[in-house]
């Protein structure tokens, strides 16, 4: 028997990006080494993400040395025994795409991706936002990562009857 696909489309992976509370992005620092951080993003379009941080800092150096990108997500992952063959296994939901990031200049456009992250993580308090853009706009730095290629996801489920759920059948 034939396993089940557990690749998955660009709107399932969009999916899973947009429900995790952080996404990993890892960076390459000058140096070449690696650097991973879970950061709070927010998506505006099918190509566009934004996440702020300090003026200054090691993510702002990788992507002065090297501005492609990855982003990582899971927003499930259950320890599980395989309910039909006692397999060790998990759940899973997850998500990678990969891009350019680069850090926005343009006054206008780094308001709006703030507001859509406030929107996002505190929508309760947008009351609030204008004055926080005030007091915090010139010593905050936001990040653009434009994505190169559609994203792509993975899962793992199984349905109510232990059988691992083929692609198209979400519950």
């Amino acid at each position: 028997m034939r396993k089940a696909s557990r690749e998955m489309d660009a709107t399932f992976a969009f999916e899973v990006l947009d429900k995790a509370p952080y996404v990993t992005v890892s960076f390459t620092r000058p140096d070449g080494s690696p650097y991973g951080v879970p950061l709070s993003l927010v998506r505006t379009d099918d190509k566009t993400f934004y996440f702020h941080c300090a003026m200054e800092g090691e993510k702002l150096d990788c992507i002065t040395a090297n501005p492609i990108v990855a982003l990582s997500a899971v927003t499930r992952c259950t320890p599980t025994v395989g309910p039909k063959d006692g397999s060790f296994s998990l759940q899973y939901k997850s998500a990678m795409a990969v891009g350019k990031a680069e850090i926005v200049s343009d006054k206008e456009e780094k308001i709006e991706a703030m507001r859509a992250i406030c929107l996002r993580f505190l929508p309760k308090h947008m009351d609030a936002f204008d004055d926080a853009i005030q007091r915090s706009l010139e010593r905050t730095a936001v990040v653009k990562i434009t994505l190169t290629a559609p994203p792509t996801g993975k899962r793992k489920q199984y349905d109510k009857q232990g059988e691992e759920m083929k692609w198209g059948r979400m519950e």
